[in-house]
């Protein structure tokens, strides 16, 4: 889409040169600011990890948990 917006001419001249330092043209220097900006303006959603706990009445008697990781292995071993 072509559009067109009016912009300081050392703005533009700092933009031009910023995009040719990158080997970039000055549309593709644009759109990435642009970009750039747009995604810092989006409220972030927080990560929440779901509570997944649960009540039980610990470990078996008897049983520690270098037994519990013992048995883990056994199992993937096979």
């Amino acid at each position: 889409m072509k559009t067109t917006v009016e912009i300081s001419d050392a703005l533009f001249q700092q933009a031009k040169s910023v995009a040719a330092e990158k080997g970039i043209s000055f549309r593709e220097l644009v759109e990435s600011g642009l970009r750039q900006v747009l995604s810092e303006a989006r409220p972030k959603k927080k990560f929440k990890l779901r509570d997944l706990s649960f009540q039980g009445d610990g470990l078996a008697p008897g049983t520690t948990w270098e037994d519990i990781v013992n048995k883990a292995y056994e199992e993937r071993s096979g």
